[in-house]
């Protein structure tokens, strides 16, 4: 996918690709729920903020069935993820039916990474929440160019008839130690247009 990374990055995203100051394949990890919250919170708990941005896929029986949801929480004192926020991310077409597209990763302009010890107390740039969560897709690469992280899915996302909830990517994130803002997340996909602009959440940066 790194072709396609670096063709977005000329097109359609290159609002997106500012800052080379920082790049590469980062590390992601595999991980169960809750447990992956302790890095956050001592009891393993984390109170979360949600929000939703609709991918308008044409063809949809349903509009709005194709979402995805940004989600962050704060690390607690005395915590690896102290001082720091965490975001989660997930597309959901649980419910989407009759497009005849599939989505296959996003973009998010994130900045900075703060690693942290998700799985087996070594750092990692992103885990994904592959056991005690909802999801049955999980991430196949992510990479970093300047502040911009392509992530890419392990196999495509696509609507189905009738709706399939296994429709939907695990819950992958990372942290930062910026807090969140609105943003516009890029999804890319295999029809035309390729590429959907959305909104999401991600580090102020």
């Amino acid at each position: 996918m790194r072709t396609a990374q670096w063709t977005l990055c000329g097109t359609i995203a290159a609002a997106l690709c500012a800052s080379p100051a920082f790049g590469g394949k980062l590390k992601v990890v595999n991980v169960a729920a809750p447990a992956v919250n302790c890095v956050f919170h001592a009891d393993c708990r984390i109170t979360v903020t949600d929000s939703i941005g609709n991918v308008p896929l044409g063809n949809l029986t349903t509009p709005g069935t194709a979402r995805l949801q940004s989600r962050t929480f704060t690390g607690a004192a005395g915590t690896p993820g102290a001082g720091k926020t965490g975001y989660e991310y997930r597309l959901d077409m649980t419910q989407a039916t009759g497009s005849l597209e599939c989505l296959a990763g996003i973009v998010v302009n994130f900045g900075p990474i703060a690693e942290l010890p998700y799985s087996n107390n070594v750092p990692a740039d992103v885990f994904v929440v592959t056991q005690g969560g909802l999801g049955s897709i999980g991430i196949s690469s992510a990479e970093q160019d300047g502040d911009v992280i392509t992530f890419n899915f392990s196999k495509l996302l696509c609507a189905s008839t009738p709706a399939n909830a296994a429709n939907t990517t695990f819950f992958f994130g990372l942290a930062s130690v910026n807090p969140p803002v609105a943003i516009s997340a890029g999804v890319f996909a295999t029809g035309n247009p390729p590429y959907f602009s959305i909104p999401a959440r991600a580090p102020k940066h």
